[in-house]
């Protein structure tokens, strides 16, 4: 019979394994290709071996399913669902928060029997057997009542997670993302957090059955539960292929607060950020003020100053909103000023990124300030050149000639690799939400603003071959300057950087995001409105 001590044996033997690897370089050297399609690192390899050869030498009963090797089948009853090490980028670099996840059970997670989980870095070992309770180092836990207005929960907040992640961060009072799953789970499970969320918006970042399926059953043992985010009770089938979104709660009520939207909380403290050359600007402003009532609010010193009364600079506001009267341009410029969300009263003539028309501000600035909104997240374009880092970049960077009508040679590397090289008058590096402006107006198509991708495109090129190319957005971009003549680096079309002649200058995804506010209105809609009416 398979118990417990069991699968502490397993542990005992790939935790001796790993503690053997000298140093970081060579735990997070890639030694092969895994079955769940993505490299495997040495750590991973040497726990997944150890664990392999222990269960052969000591004949212990069990089919197996782990990341690396996949499934093997050694005629056992019950399968053995392994994530070797759960957190590896966290182990190679030496942070003490992984784990070695075991569990048995039949075909799913829902029929899970047994759960075991260490943290090799801290001895620390969580148990679970269905029906008997979970357990941490021998103590029995379990979740904690939550408070709604006082949530601390881990959120996944790295590349390609989705808009309303970032959403839920401004709700909930403190939240963290650790880069190991079963761990932020068991947090919830001991009491310590109210819960732990995952929303991807591709299945490459989702969750495996390997990852959680220690630790959901270690949480439901505790009294808690995991979610689907369509709210159904989680269930994975014990294979690679399946991925899955999930909400790791002590409680429904938790789970029905973080995914119901009309629970958000009205925003109290705003901005208003003016471009003063706006015609009417001044009326415009005293309507938003007008509009929020007995709200907060700080005018920029710009407008401010305009209206003769106290201001401060956008970058030193410390609110929850900016409002931005203006055009597109005015937007993208706020947006290089603050973190915080936007929403933009379109005061110039398109205004595609803008959310209020001039002649809706008051029940645009209402429908705000009572939270019925949706947070759009974009990510930004990070800068370098000759050293020195350059604010980021919402729409695009435009590399062009410095001098009229004249032609420079360019080339275009990506991850290091030559991807292009030719003549032209300059080059586009844009993102999704600069597709719709100036990469678009050179003939390149536009991309849906959760795309995770960089448009490329050539301006004017001497060669009608070289065309506009994507790449994806975690990419290192380069461009050099071929020729011993200068040209100019542009930032959204707000600010200028001289570029020498035989230098280069890189590109990469920024760390930051952009967040726009926005009501009801799809992406395709506002093409169709903006950009193919004309409205």
């Amino acid at each position: 019979m398979i118990t417990l001590d069991t699968l502490s044996s397993i542990a005992d033997a790939m935790e001796e394994a790993i503690s053997l690897i000298s140093c970081s370089t060579v735990k997070g050297e890639k030694v092969c290709m895994g079955a769940d399609g993505t490299p495997t690192s040495r750590i991973d390899k040497v726990a997944e071996n150890a664990a392999l050869m222990h269960i052969q030498r000591e004949g212990i009963p069990l089919n197996i399913l782990s990341e690396e090797i996949g499934f093997v089948d050694n005629g056992g009853e019950e399968v053995l669902v392994m994530d070797p090490i759960d957190g590896t980028s966290n182990a190679i670099a030496g942070v003490p928060y992984y784990t070695i996840s075991l569990a048995v059970g039949r075909d799913n997670t829902s029929n899970t029997r047994l759960a075991y989980m260490r943290n090799p870095a801290t001895g620390d070992v969580y148990t679970a057997e269905r029906g008997k309770g979970a357990f941490k180092n021998g103590c029995p836990m379990h979740v904690r009542e939550p408070v709604m207005d006082d949530l601390f929960m881990m959120i996944y907040i790295g590349k390609g997670c989705h808009q309303d992640s970032f959403d839920l961060v401004r709700r909930v009072r403190s939240c963290r993302s650790f880069g190991c799953a079963s761990l932020e789970m068991a947090i919830v499970a001991e009491g310590e957090a109210d819960g732990s969320y995952l929303h991807t918006i591709s299945d490459a970042r989702s969750i495996r059955v390997v990852d959680i399926a220690a630790s959901t059953l270690i949480l439901r043992e505790a009294g808690g539960e995991v979610y689907n985010l369509d709210g159904s009770l989680f269930d994975m089938p014990y294979d690679l292929e399946h991925r899955s979104n999930f909400l790791a709660v002590p409680c429904r009520s938790v789970f029905d607060y973080v995914m119901v939207k009309g629970d958000r909380p009205a925003p109290r403290r705003f901005g208003i950020y003016t471009n003063t050359s706006v015609s009417k600007a001044v009326d415009y402003t005293e309507e938003v003020i007008d509009a929020l009532g007995d709200c907060e609010y700080v005018l920029d010193s710009g407008i401010a100053e305009v209206m003769g009364v106290p201001g401060t600079p956008l970058n030193e506001m410390d609110v929850e909103v900016v409002i931005v009267i203006g055009g597109d341009g005015t937007l993208l410029r706020a947006m290089q000023n603050t973190d915080a969300p936007v929403i933009g009263v379109n005061g110039g003539s398109v205004g595609f990124l803008a959310e209020i028309d001039k002649n809706d501000i008051a029940s645009g600035i209402a429908r705000l300030r009572s939270g019925d909104y949706n947070m759009d997240s974009r990510f930004k374009i990070s800068t370098w050149y000759d050293g020195m880092y350059l604010p980021d970049s919402v729409n695009e960077v435009v590399v062009h000639t410095d001098t009229v009508a004249k032609i420079r040679h360019y080339r275009i590397y990506v991850d290091d690799i030559l991807a292009a090289d030719f003549r032209a008058d300059g080059i586009v590096v844009s993102t999704p939400t600069g597709s719709t402006c100036y990469a678009m107006s050179l003939g390149a198509p536009y991309m849906a603003p959760n795309v995770e991708a960089l448009l490329i495109v050539p301006m004017a090129p001497y060669k009608y071959n070289s065309r506009p190319f994507v790449v994806p957005a975690t990419s290192k971009v380069v461009i050099e300057n071929v020729m011993d003549k200068g040209c100019m680096i542009v930032l959204d079309g707000q600010e200028e950087t001289e570029m020498r002649g035989c230098s280069k200058v890189e590109f990469l995804m920024s760390d930051s995001r952009a967040r726009l506010i926005r009501f009801d209105s799809d992406f395709y809609c506002r093409v169709r409105r903006k950009l193919v009416n004309g409205e």
